[in-house]
């Protein structure tokens, strides 16, 4: 728990001895303002904890009526742009369905381990419509699903940055999570 405290703690200009720089790789582009806006504002939460920056890859353009093939193709090409933006030294998290789910205080407990195993850099991969390549996923050290559901792959950006942010306020003690 000692390894998120807060960069800058009530406006003082205190660092924390490990910053956690979290990479969120994702395929494709918000358009929705809302979704914009509410993950601008989490990331700007985040800022608090970590530094955190957002690689948004090009998802790749399929015909009206994609054969099964074209499909897998796609999901290829986005796949090796994700693993091509990966900080080379980062423990990476692939969302993907076939993860495991966790409760928010397991998300903050596993956080709270990479730290204390000597983990400062963290990618989470988030994939297009089409979902994730076989080699992005076995590329991942950990694969963690959100939910049986599906959802946007615009708004599993926001529900990530959420997450994490109620993950760095568990393990700071504050009082964001009840």
């Amino acid at each position: 728990i000692r390894d998120f405290v807060p960069i800058q703690m009530q406006g003082q200009n205190q660092r924390s001895a490990e910053v956690l720089n979290i990479t969120i790789l994702s395929v494709g582009t918000i358009k929705e303002k809302y979704l914009t806006d509410a993950l601008k504002e989490y990331i700007k939460r985040l800022g608090a904890y970590a530094r955190v920056t957002e690689v948004q890859c090009k998802d790749e353009h399929l015909p009206d009526n994609p054969s099964a093939g074209e499909i897998r193709a796609a999901v290829e090409k986005e796949g090796k742009k994700i693993l091509d933006a990966l900080p080379k030294r980062a423990y990476v998290c692939a969302l993907c369905i076939e993860g495991k789910q966790c409760s928010s205080e397991q998300f903050a407990a596993r956080l709270d381990a990479l730290a204390t195993d000597g983990y400062s850099d963290i990618a989470f991969i988030i994939g297009g419509s089409d979902g994730l390549s076989e080699e992005v996923k076995s590329r991942a050290d950990w694969k963690l699903s959100f939910s049986q559901m599906t959802f946007p792959h615009q708004l599993m950006r926001v529900i990530l940055c959420e997450q994490l942010y109620r993950a760095m306020n568990i393990l700071g003690g504050g009082k964001y999570h009840k």
